[in-house]
């Protein structure tokens, strides 16, 4: 009972620490990997929860020597705030500062810059979420792997092909196989045996208009994960769904914004190999003819389903990849993005504290002063977007002091097996007699 009225009191003080804003210190991201036990994150045995945000253009902006700190930057400010994941890009197909100018060949100088990434994310004790594809044509994207088979004197009517053209399957697995075999000329750690790197992502946002049914997107996926374990088996694999559901629970494509794009929440994040489920928010886009106050019903609902199907259903964890309000929507104030912001918090912070399956958030986007040029509507500047700042490192405080709930109570519980264990190897070497 004592035990439990000291979880109960933190408790107490993790709701009242809304009402204040102490400084956040940079997180030590450990030097061990991330794993899953049941719908939950661990680290080295302890709960593990992600407070983070999207930074794409980490890659290609350390690609440049010269614009490297500008990545530090990020960092260190993204670590003040008590962020601890970020997602980002690991490709760039052809296009300015290609990391594969063409298919199996590399720029070296732009996976230097990949390598100085990680390095710095390891500094910074902030762990990576990397994409290893985009289903869009920016930085390539399934487009370019298509045009390439292309070249090679395929047929392809469309861009859907990259998941069914076997050519195009093989330039895909050598992509996989190069950057997870990648040695890092900083840290010296083969990319696969880092665990600053969280967990690898199949594709951004994958999408495959041409199948509505899902089944060529689940055999695609079921392919690409097994290729990714059979190189490394010490990190977590997402896909990069946004979320929408699909034919495996037509109930609840009622959920979905109006469309269907050829995924399946469900059946796709059941496929042996994916360790965790993904989804994304954007109600601004999905749902643009709506109002303040429906976009956030519509958030709330969105994100309320998914985690009971990832409880009850998936029994994975989930995680909030992407979110976020831009500031070109008509009406725009900054009041109504902290709203979003807040709501969205609130969501992952209920269900981590009572055990459920949501195991973080991470925000679209992060930039730092200097790479305005990478600004979409989406962007925050942690030094320059005070209210929604703060918004965030509140949202980190909390996480943490789940954390440290949870891992209190689980040294408690270590505590009391070794206790009884001493008591029941001195019973039986004194044949039975009492204590004392």
């Amino acid at each position: 009972m004592k035990n439990l009225n000291i979880i109960l009191l933190l408790i107490i003080v993790i709701q009242q620490c809304d009402s204040f804003v102490p400084k956040v210190e940079a997180r030590n991201g450990g030097n061990e990997f991330i794993k899953v036990r049941g719908t939950h994150f661990v680290q080295n045995g302890a709960p593990y929860y992600a407070n983070g945000f999207n930074a794409y253009w980490l890659m290609y902006t350390a690609s440049n020597p010269s614009q490297r700190y500008l990545v530090s930057n990020a960092f260190r400010e993204a670590a003040s705030h008590g962020l601890s994941v970020a997602r980002t890009w690991a490709f760039n197909d052809a296009g300015d500062r290609a990391l594969q100018s063409s298919p199996g060949f590399y720029n070296e100088q732009t996976f230097k810059g990949l390598d100085f990434v990680v390095a710095e994310a390891r500094k910074y004790g902030i762990k990576l979420i990397m994409s290893l594809s985009n289903n869009y044509d920016s930085y390539g994207g399934k487009k370019q792997y298509v045009n390439w088979a292309r070249s090679h004197g395929q047929y392809l009517s469309s861009d859907d092909s990259f998941f069914t053209n076997s050519l195009v399957k093989g330039f895909f697995k050598n992509h996989i196989t190069t950057v997870l075999n990648r040695y890092n000329t900083i840290t010296g750690v083969v990319y696969k045996n880092d665990p600053t790197i969280m967990a690898w992502e199949l594709m951004n946002e994958p999408r495959c208009t041409s199948d509505q049914s899902g089944r060529t997107l689940q055999a695609w996926i079921t392919e690409m994960a097994a290729h990714v374990k059979s190189i490394d088996r010490n990190h977590l694999l997402e896909i990069g769904l946004e979320g929408f559901y699909g034919t495996s629970h037509p109930e609840k494509m009622k959920l979905n914004p109006n469309f269907n794009i050829g995924t399946d929440f469900i059946a796709n994040n059941q496929i042996p190999g994916i360790d965790f489920a993904t989804v994304h928010a954007y109600p601004d886009q999905w749902i643009s003819n709506s109002n303040d106050q429906a976009q956030l019903g519509f958030i709330n609902n969105w994100l309320t389903g998914h985690i009971q199907d990832a409880q009850n259903i998936l029994r994975k964890p989930l995680m909030l990849a992407e979110f976020g309000k831009s500031n070109r929507d008509p009406g725009f104030s900054t009041y109504q993005r902290d709203q979003l912001f807040s709501s969205v918090y609130n969501n992952i912070y209920s269900s981590a504290r009572r055990g459920g399956p949501v195991v973080g958030g991470l925000f679209w986007q992060l930039l730092t002063e200097g790479l305005e040029s990478f600004g979409d509507g989406y962007s925050i500047i942690l030094t320059r977007d005070y209210s929604t700042a703060n918004i965030v490192a509140q949202q980190s405080r909390r996480l943490d002091m789940i954390t440290r709930i949870f891992g209190r109570k689980r040294d408690v519980t270590l505590w009391k097996e070794s206790r009884d264990l001493r008591k029941a190897q001195w019973l039986s070497r004194n044949k039975g007699k009492p204590i004392g």
